[in-house]
C-alpha cells in the first residue's frame, strides 16, 4: 500500500486545472475593495479588475449582503444568461432566425466568445482556435473602422452585424460614433440588424450605462455580462420589443440563466452603480489615468471611461510585468504594445496617483 502523502505535501490548486489558460506569476490569497494580497502576503493593487469583471471591487458589502439574502429565497424568476459567449450565440440564432438570412459580418479585431456561433465572429479564431469544421453561417470581416467598405459587405443577404463598440482584447479600441452610427444606417436600408457586444464595454465602464448611450447608437440586439455581476456568473441579452414578438414560446433556453442568486447580484450592482453615482466616478477616473499616466513608457491613450489602453513605446507584456514586480496588476491585449486597465469603478484618485508614479519610474 502505498503511504498516505503528508499534509504539507499537498498539491497546489493550480495542478488540479487543465492547463488551458495563461497564468499571471500571482497567488491571490484575498482581496478587499481594490486591493490583492498575495501568498507572500504582499498588496498587489487591481488595475485588471478580472479581466473587467469586478466593476465594485472585492468585498463590496451592499453586493456581498444581497447575494447572502438571496440563497434564503428560493423563488425569483427571470430570463437571463451565464455567459457573454451564450448570451451572443443567442443574439445571433434571433438575427439569423427573424431575417431568415445566413450571413453575419463581424469587425476586424473584435472578439465575441469561443463557442461555435461567438468564435464564428471573432477576429482571428479560425487560425489560432477555432476548432469547429465549419462556421454555423457565412461571415464577412469589416475592416476597423473604414465607412467605405461597409456597404459592399453589408448587404441584403446579411442577417446581423455584430459588433463590440469598443473594442476590449483588441486593446480598448473605441470605434466612434460616426462608424456605428454607419453601421446603423446601412442595417436599417439591408434590413439587417445591429448587435453591440457590450460583454465588456457596457455597464457601466464607459462612463455612460452602455456604449450604445455613449455615442448615441441604438442596436436592435445587446449583449451584456462581465461587470452585470461584479464576477457572479450571468449575463442579459437586451432586444428591440418587436424582436422577442416574433419569438415563439421555446424558441430560447438556458439551464442555470437567472437564477436567484445571479439576480441578487445583478440588482446589487445595479443599485451600487446608482446609488454610488459610480458613472461619474467613471468618467472622472478615466480622465485623470489619461491626463496624467502618459509617463515612462506609455505615450498614448485610447478607449473610453475605464476601459483604457496605454499604449507603450515598447512591448506591453514587459511593462506589465514591471509593474507586478512594483505591486500593480494590468493586463495586456491583442496589440503588443498596448497595455490594458480595467479597474473596479470604486477606485480612487490615489490608486491613479500610485500608477502614475509607478509608471514614472520605469524605464522608456
Amino acid at each position: 500500500m502505498p503511504p498516505v502523502p503528508a499534509l504539507d505535501a499537498a498539491p497546489a490548486a493550480s495542478e488540479f486545472l487543465a492547463p488551458v489558460f495563461a497564468q499571471y506569476p500571482l497567488e491571490v490569497v484575498s482581496a478587499q475593495g481594490v486591493w490583492l494580497t498575495n501568498n507572500r502576503g504582499e498588496r498587489v493593487l487591481d488595475l485588471y479588475g478580472g479581466h473587467a469583471v469586478a466593476a465594485l471591487g472585492y468585498g463590496h458589502p451592499a453586493w456581498t449582503a444581497a447575494l447572502a439574502r438571496q440563497a434564503q429565497l428560493p423563488d425569483a424568476r427571470v430570463f437571463l444568461v451565464n455567459s457573454g459567449a451564450e448570451a451572443n450565440e443567442n443574439a445571433l440564432k434571433i438575427a439569423l432566425r427573424t431575417t431568415s438570412r445566413r450571413h453575419v459580418a463581424a469587425i476586424e479585431g473584435g472578439f465575441h466568445g469561443r463557442t461555435a456561433a461567438a468564435g464564428a465572429v471573432t477576429w482571428g479564431a479560425q487560425a489560432k482556435w477555432y476548432g469547429f469544421p465549419r462556421a454555423p453561417f457565412d461571415v464577412s470581416f469589416l475592416p476597423r473602422g473604414a465607412v467605405s467598405a461597409i456597404r459592399a459587405r453589408v448587404t441584403r443577404r446579411t442577417a446581423a452585424v455584430i459588433v463590440e463598440p469598443v473594442q476590449g482584447l483588441a486593446g480598448a479600441v473605441d470605434l466612434g460614433a460616426d462608424y456605428l452610427a454607419a453601421l446603423r444606417r446601412r442595417c436599417d436600408e439591408v434590413g439587417a440588424l445591429l448587435i453591440f457586444d457590450e460583454v465588456q464595454c457596457g455597464m457601466g465602464r464607459t462612463g455612460q450605462p452602455f456604449a450604445a448611450n455613449l455615442h448615441g447608437v441604438v442596436p436592435d440586439l445587446l449583449t451584456t455580462a462581465k461587470a452585470l455581476g461584479n464576477g457572479f456568473p450571468c449575463a442579459a441579452l437586451l432586444m428591440r420589443p418587436r424582436l422577442s414578438a416574433q419569438l415563439p414560446v421555446e424558441s430560447l433556453g438556458t439551464t442555470f440563466g437567472g437564477g436567484p442568486m445571479a439576480c441578487a447580484a445583478i440588482d446589487a450592482v445595479l443599485d451600487a452603480i446608482e446609488s454610488q453615482g459610480l458613472l461619474e466616478r467613471v468618467r472622472h477616473l478615466g480622465g485623470l489615468i489619461r491626463a496624467s499616466c502618459i509617463v515612462g513608457p506609455v505615450r498614448a491613450h485610447q478607449g473610453a471611461g475605464l476601459l483604457v489602453g496605454l499604449r507603450t513605446t515598447r512591448p506591453a507584456s514587459e511593462v506589465q510585468a514591471e509593474l507586478l514586480e512594483c505591486g500593480i496588476l494590468a493586463g495586456t491585449s491583442s496589440d503588443p504594445h498596448v497595455l490594458r486597465l480595467l479597474p473596479p469603478f470604486i477606485l480612487e484618485d490615489e490608486h491613479v496617483e500610485l500608477l502614475r508614479d509607478a509608471l514614472r519610474e520605469l524605464p522608456a
